[in-house]
């Protein structure tokens, strides 16, 4: 399976492990992934997450959150911009999740932010993905 997509991955398996009730999971590191999660930790979105050595490679590790039901925190994840359709908007034209429910995650000139800090910050970019 090659590897287009390293964010539509973190996303899928993210969305697996909690559809599956799983405590955590592992996903080879990359330093997009790891300010992807560290934002969505902030969101309260995911628990927490570790990097961590295995073989001399670098591993992702990421705790799930879930609610006193035990049911995923994360109801949806969707891939706004892909590769092959770059998707960037402007301060002004971040659009809302949900009614303010959830949260878009940009890559900004100041690095990667939840939407409501680059409205503050008055920052646009490209729109990586929306989590709810």
């Amino acid at each position: 399976m090659s590897m287009t997509d390293p964010i539509a991955d973190l996303l899928t398996r993210i969305r697996n492990a909690a559809q599956a009730r799983m405590e955590q999971v592992e996903l080879p590191w990359s330093k997009i992934k790891v300010q992807v999660v560290e934002t969505l930790v902030h969101e309260g979105f995911l628990k927490d997450y570790s990097v961590v050595e295995q073989e001399g490679k670098k591993v992702l590790r990421v705790w799930l959150k879930y609610d006193s039901q035990n049911r995923p925190v994360i109801s949806g994840l969707k891939r706004v911009s892909r590769p092959s359709l770059r998707v960037y908007v402007g301060a002004k034209e971040i659009p809302a999740v949900r009614g303010g429910l959830g949260v878009n995650v940009l890559s900004t000139p100041a690095g990667i932010l939840p939407d409501r800090e680059a409205r503050k910050r008055n920052l646009g970019g490209e729109l990586i993905l929306s989590v709810w």
